[in-house]
């Protein structure tokens, strides 16, 4: 019945329906209203159900208005935009898997989702503490469970006492629960050894990606030779070319240095930003740091010469170090001379949690960003509490510390472990070349493909790693994602693989990844 009775309304909207005007409409809350007249339902069966209304229909076949937004009419940023991320290879991926619940055969018996950093899809174990909050904060009366530590106890009631009504399903202020931003402060002061940080600069975000987006919001204006330009890394994470497109920016592409672990080169900054000002004006210089594709960690002196760099050019800078905690090889310093520092550590991707610290803002154009933050009332409440565990793990004097901290070191101990295993065995095929996987969660290796198969790729309109990816799904089940999404030097090829799956699983992956890149070698070059 629900179905005729949106069947009417579509067919009223289109002029079809001209003498059932009355009917029953339903509002964006889910309330229905009624108004006076013949039900829905029997104007939506005279008009669907019977043979009147086939024959009508043909006469009005023509006749009916075309539809409002069509591809022709949809706003051309949206269709610039490209996330390869979940791009056509995982589409393909979920085809495959639905084919083989089904009852579908393949030369493998799963998929394997490398595509994505998803921890706890791929099997990684929640933090305890974590969850203990976030859950005494959603359901408060579970405060009386003894099952419960009073550590967790202690937290939540701080939160919810910062909360409207002292519920996590009330509205914060937009920028965020107050105690939360002032516990994200002392962390940072803490972190940078003492360098104060003003909890009023925090602002959380739904993930680092909502709090990417309102900056290059704030910052993107101007026509033609004025349009805002803005310097990223390449490779990069498909967020910020699709943010740029999404806002007509003008994407100023600044290449790491593979040779080198993927270090940023000052060399190579000069020359995008010359090259880039002769059509557009650079404004701002985002760093990504650990890497994402790359799994790189800048040194000091990177750090410091972009920097530099940025204040010389008066660039704003976005510095992305949503893997802060994922390190592996070496660690890095940095002080806080960045107006935007957006951080999101230790991963969990579905609370959507993060923040971001704005320093040296003019106050005016503060104002504004609170405005433009208000437009989306605030950040889930959930993952708000979740980042403030985040920042605010148990103390050595704590009851929950030890358990806390051997899980936390479990998991990133397991990271570096894959890390090594992952850039070890890539390295001992030939034809592929991985740099040190040095923090976050994803290895980024080149591949050699062979002449042969990049005419083939060009004669079927797609990339040659792309080619790669999906012959690499097909065959073996694995589903990585193809360098060309990320951006890459002319005439190189790459993926990018999360290192997140159990060591067993990574080992069959990286297995399966060898033989099949020796097969596509033989098949394509005629090597034995």
């Amino acid at each position: 019945m629900y179905r005729l009775q949106s069947l009417a309304a579509r067919s009223l909207i289109a002029g079809a329906l001209d003498q059932c005007s009355p009917l029953t409409l339903t509002s964006l809350t889910g309330v229905r209203h009624k108004s006076q007249g013949p039900s829905v339902e029997k104007c939506g069966q005279m008009r669907f159900l019977t043979a009147e209304a086939k024959a009508a229909a043909g006469r009005l076949e023509g006749k009916l208005r075309e539809k409002t937004l069509t591809l022709d009419t949809l706003n051309p940023q949206v269709k610039a935009v490209e996330y390869a991320v979940r791009g056509p290879i995982v589409i393909k991926a979920g085809e495959i898997e639905r084919y083989l619940e089904e009852g579908g055969t393949k030369p493998f018996s799963e998929v394997i989702k490398a595509n994505i950093g998803d921890a706890h899809a791929m099997g990684q174990k929640p933090i305890t503490f974590l969850r203990q909050v976030v859950a005494l904060c959603t359901f408060p009366e579970l405060m009386d469970s003894p099952s419960f530590p009073e550590d967790a106890k202690r937290r939540a009631r701080r939160i919810l006492q910062g909360c409207g009504g002292h519920s996590l399903g009330s509205y914060s202020a937009s920028p965020g629960v107050e105690c939360i931003r002032k516990d994200i402060a002392a962390y940072i002061e803490q972190r940078d050894e003492g360098v104060p940080s003003d909890w009023e600069n925090i602002y959380l975000t739904t993930g680092a990606s909502d709090g990417i987006m309102t900056i290059l919001r704030l910052l993107v204006s101007g026509k033609d030779s004025s349009r805002t330009g803005v310097m990223i890394p390449i490779p990069q994470y498909p967020l910020y070319s699709a943010a740029i497109s999404e806002m007509d920016a003008v994407q100023v592409n600044y290449y790491l240095d593979e040779d080198n672990c993927w270090a940023l080169d000052i060399n190579e900054l000069h020359r995008s930003y010359q090259a880039a000002k002769q059509h557009c004006q650079p404004r701002v210089i985002c760093i990504i740091n650990p890497g994402n594709p790359t799994g790189q960690v800048q040194s000091k002196k990177c750090i410091e010469e972009v920097l530099h760099f940025a204040y010389e050019e008066n660039l704003f800078v976005m510095s992305d170090e949503c893997f802060s905690d994922n390190i592996y090889v070496l660690a890095t310093e940095c002080g806080n001379l960045v107006q935007l520092d957006m951080s999101m550590s230790f991963h969990r991707c579905g609370f959507r949690g993060g923040y971001m610290e704005v320093i040296n803002m003019d106050p005016e154009v503060k104002a504004q960003l609170v405005k433009l933050l208000s437009v989306r009332l605030c950040p889930p409440l959930a993952g708000q509490a979740a980042m403030d565990v985040i920042v605010n793990p148990p103390q050595p004097e704590e009851h929950t510390f030890k358990q806390f901290h051997q899980e936390k070191s479990s998991v990133l101990g397991a990271l570096a472990e894959k890390a090594k295993l992952t850039e070890k065995i890539l390295n001992a095929v030939p034809g592929i070349k991985c740099n040190p996987v040095q923090g976050a969660m994803y290895a980024f290796p080149r591949i050699f493909i062979p002449p042969k198969a990049v005419e083939e790729a060009k004669a079927l309109g797609m990339q040659p790693d792309m080619l790669y990816c999906l012959r690499l799904l097909e065959e073996t089940g694995i589903c990585v994602v193809p360098g060309s999404g990320f951006g890459q030097k002319d005439g190189t090829y790459h993926f990018r693989m999360t290192i997140l799956p159990s060591i067993e699983k990574l080992k069959v992956l990286l297995g399966k990844v060898r033989d099949f890149h020796i097969g596509f070698l033989k098949e394509y070059s005629g090597l034995e």
